[in-house]
């Protein structure tokens, strides 16, 4: 590796994570130094952070914002969604994807084009039209009513992944375990799903990164008792006049970013794989 590749890459990884790096250095000052105009680098030296505090640094932002506003329960209510959406996704989503990679007929190829087209709709599409009735049956403002949603709308994606994973899996394993004695759902269990372990947690982390990240869907759907991460930042911003509001933003997106960067770096080989295994190919 060349001394130029090392300094692009080394300027690359500057690029990329500065946004982040300054956002969490900043989420340990108070706001008149973060967002200062008369002299930016007060965000870095602090001195109002220490005059008032006693500390360049301060864990104020996340005090409040955990603590004072109750984030953590915005997090418990993200991680019942999140565990409910992509348990219930992969479950469908091999369940289908097996089936039509092995079907014969031609009806597998249009249900796929449907599939497609639902995904390419506007996820507000199947909000707006059902928000009336989710009112008039007392369905709104659940944690069940926007998981259901967000699986719908994860589905055809789910599929589409799985398919092409599990198309690039030999039929031969499939009739090699039926020649030993399987059923066909024995092979499914027994021989394809633990082949198909790149492709699971590659669309796994997918779904997961669409219910974590989902504001559209959860804003709508969700009362503010039941709120989850995104939407209850969105509401810090939504009132800037409350004195620490936006210090509480700040710290809040630090808070819901770094489980990000620890989830990548545990399943990063199993990405890399899942990719190159199938849905590149597919």
């Amino acid at each position: 590796m060349t001394a130029l590749t090392l300094a692009a890459l080394a300027l690359w990884l500057v690029i990329a994570m500065f946004p982040f790096v300054w956002t969490a250095w900043g989420s340990f000052k108070i706001e008149n130094d973060f967002f200062s105009k008369a002299d930016w680098t007060q965000a870095l030296t602090g001195p109002l952070t220490r005059a008032t505090y006693g500390s360049a640094f301060t864990g104020a932002g996340y005090y409040g914002a955990w603590i004072r506003e109750e984030f953590w329960r915005a997090a418990l209510n993200t991680g019942i969604v999140v565990v409910c959406v992509v348990a219930i996704s992969l479950t469908l989503g091999t369940l289908g994807g097996y089936a039509l990679s092995r079907s014969t007929y031609r009806y597998a190829f249009w249900l796929l084009i449907v599939a497609l087209v639902f995904r390419a709709m506007p996820p507000i599409t199947l909000v707006s039209g059902y928000l009336l009735p989710f009112y008039q049956w007392n369905l709104w403002g659940h944690l069940p009513t926007a998981i259901i949603v967000l699986v719908a709308i994860n589905q055809p994606f789910t599929l589409w992944m799985l398919t092409a994973f599990f198309r690039n899996i030999p039929r031969d394993l499939d009739e090699s375990a039926r020649v030993d004695g399987c059923t066909p759902f024995q092979a499914f269990r027994h021989v394809i799903i633990p082949v198909m372990w790149p492709g699971v947690i590659t669309t796994g982390l997918f779904s997961f990164l669409l219910a974590y990240n989902d504001f559209v869907v959860t804003a709508m759907l969700l009362s503010k008792d039941n709120q989850t991460m995104i939407p209850k930042i969105a509401s810090f911003l939504g009132t800037t006049q409350t004195e620490g509001n936006i210090m509480f933003a700040v710290s809040s997106v630090v808070s819901v970013t770094a489980p990000l960067f620890v989830l990548v770096m545990v399943f990063q080989r199993q990405i890399v794989s899942g990719l190159t295994a199938g849905a590149v190919k597919g």
